[in-house]
């Protein structure tokens, strides 16, 4: 367990704080392109690290992200006048470039051209950069690092789909729990059956499924290996040769095409993000995407549960979210199935001290774009039942889309286009690279 001095050290977010200025140095997605266009204001607001901010696309087309409230008279800037090269606050004609200076102040400027009133006057601006169908902010010192090219954000001929959740609970819940094989046998087997059975007003049969037999985890350059064997699955099966990725510091690989972002709102409050991709088998195009579909997912339902706790990931939410806002790790019991959990804390606390130092973290800082291309390594393979790591199953002999949380993806036809691409290459004779598309690294 932690003290309560610790803890806090881990979980707070805010500017000034270890762990706030360790995750300043990392690109965080925020929201997806399509979040941005669908507003005709052009503006999308949201929270990060504590600070409330608005991203803009002006009409020139460039990405511009600013404090939510104006410097003069602190009126929303979500409501603001985008013009081509700047937003200009609607209260009193106030405008600031991307970089955050204001550029014009009408009234001022007029009673007073000589001035320097605008000087005193800029606001609190940061880096956007687009990718992937997403859009990340970087909140750190300048030089800001280059926005990492994770192979699922870049590859060709792949069909996306993003689900957000807004989670009531600290960051670290969510992230913890990537650090944690052995809640898939509990949660996602034993009491997902339970949940489809009772909620569908059936009798529980209690009936349980494959347990672990070992786990462990590797250290490697971008974060943490995890690997597990169960009673399934021994150790010359990928769930422990390949193992599952976690990325340092917020980020989980599962598969070959689902990557989730647990971006810290504020030190209570978290933005969840996913990234579905579908990718094409070799040799073969995916439908073109116009924009990514991006979808808010419903946690509670009107009564105030959880809901849809059949689905694989609102069991994890629910599981984050009622630890409290905050966990209270001052208080927990930690076995031999918390050496991941307690790895991964070890980690923060190395590279916050990287940082408290007046360094940078040692991990995922790229500045060379020769170091950020090909940033993929072997994981688990497309398996039936998960193609490309993505949630298909097959019926009728067709693979069909089966979304992982609340939901559904508009492009679902899309997704099942993408994914028949396959069955001509799974029908055929095993394949040693039907095992990974990713590069050896």
């Amino acid at each position: 367990m932690l003290s309560e001095t610790e803890n806090e050290l881990l979980t707070r977010v805010g500017p000034g704080t270890p762990g706030g200025e360790l995750m300043r140095r990392y690109w965080h997605p925020v929201c997806g392109v399509e979040d941005l266009a669908r507003n005709p204001l052009r503006t999308y607001e949201f929270k990060l690290l504590g600070e409330e901010l608005v991203v803009y696309r002006d009409r020139s087309g460039s990405l511009g992200v600013v404090d939510k409230y104006c410097t003069h008279r602190r009126a929303s800037l979500a409501y603001g006048i985008v013009e081509s090269d700047g937003i200009r606050c609607q209260y009193h004609g106030w405008k600031f470039n991307a970089e955050g200076i204001c550029v014009e102040q009408p009234f001022e400027d007029t009673v007073q051209p000589s001035g320097r009133f605008r000087e005193k006057c800029p606001i609190q601006a940061y880096k956007a950069q687009e990718l992937g169908g997403l859009i990340f902010i970087y909140m750190g010192p300048d030089p800001a690092p280059l926005l990492p090219n994770w192979g699922i954000l870049t590859w060709a001929e792949t069909v996306r789909d993003i689900a957000i959740t807004r989670l009531p609970c600290n960051w670290l819940q969510a992230q913890e729990n990537s650090l944690d094989p052995v809640h898939t046998e509990h949660l996602h087997d034993y009491a997902s059956r339970y949940f489809t059975q009772v909620l569908a007003g059936e009798e529980p049969d209690f009936k349980r499924g494959r347990s672990h037999t070992d786990i462990d985890f590797d250290v490697f350059e971008h974060g943490v290996i995890k690997r597990r064997a169960t009673s399934e699955h021994g150790k010359d099966h990928p769930q422990w040769t390949n193992g599952h990725s976690i990325l340092f510091p917020n980020i989980l690989w599962v598969g070959g095409g689902t990557m989730q972002w647990r971006v810290p709102a504020d030190d209570t409050h978290t933005t969840h993000i996913t990234l579905y991709a579908w990718r094409a088998a070799p040799g073969t195009k995916a439908p073109v995407q116009e924009v990514v579909p991006s979808r808010e997912v419903e946690l509670l339902a009107p009564d105030g549960t959880f809901r849809d706790l059949q689905v694989v990931f609102n069991q994890d939410y629910m599981c984050w979210a009622t630890q409290g806002e905050i966990a209270k790790r001052d208080l927990e019991q930690l076995g031999r199935s918390d050496k991941g959990i307690q790895l991964y804390r070890k980690m923060l606390h190395e590279q916050m001290d990287l940082v408290r130092d007046g360094g940078e973290p040692s991990m995922n800082i790229f500045r060379d774009p020769e170091d950020n291309q090909g940033l993929e390594w072997p994981r688990i393979p497309f398996e039936t039942g998960q193609l490309a790591g993505a949630p298909f199953r097959p019926r009728d002999g067709v693979f069909r889309y089966v979304p992982q949380e609340s939901g559904y993806s508009r492009d679902a036809d899309k997704i099942e286009a993408t994914m028949a691409t396959w069955v001509d290459f799974y029908n055929a004779e095993p394949r040693e690279d039907t095992r990974t598309l990713a590069p050896v690294r």
